[in-house]
């Protein structure tokens, strides 16, 4: 069996929401562990600050954790947004935004000190957006593989 694709007209929205789009999130997510570099004096090569050498380690690293957890799962949701919009261009470039915003509102959340760390990385209400866009990209994707299966 041979499955010839046709890119949709609207895929160059998906090219760039999987592409450029998280580049630009993580480098404004990285400015802000690079200011949190300097507030909290934790230099490079230190990836994480080290409680006891480092004042303020916990609120340095909550910064840097934010930050880290966008890698932990872009490159799932960004295969899942690519492949889901051979089909459903529009919906795939949509969850790849969602999750990119999503990204930022949680990192706001989660750098708030003031927090619980349970519970910070979601207290701004657009920090939902992450999870929305994760599973939409996953739906989307299993949706547009079962129609090309059939």
């Amino acid at each position: 069996m041979v499955l010839a694709l046709a890119l949709p007209d609207r895929y160059p929205y998906v090219m760039l929401s999987a592409t450029a789009l998280p580049f630009v999130t993580s480098f404004i997510m990285g400015g802000k562990v690079m200011s949190a570099r300097k507030k909290f004096n934790v230099p490079l090569p230190n990836l994480y600050a080290v409680p006891g050498v480092h004042d303020k380690a916990d609120d340095f690293n909550r910064v840097q954790r934010g930050h880290q957890n966008m890698f932990e799962t872009m490159s799932s949701v960004m295969s899942m947004v690519l492949v889901a919009g051979l089909k459903y261009p529009v919906v795939a470039a949509s969850c790849a935004a969602a999750f990119c915003v999503g990204n930022c509102f949680y990192l706001t959340g989660y750098a708030d000190s003031s927090k619980d760390v349970a519970g910070a990385r979601y207290t701004h209400p657009l920090a939902i957006l992450k999870p929305l866009g994760m599973a939409g990209s996953f739906f989307a994707c299993v949706y547009a593989c079962y129609g090309m299966l059939k």
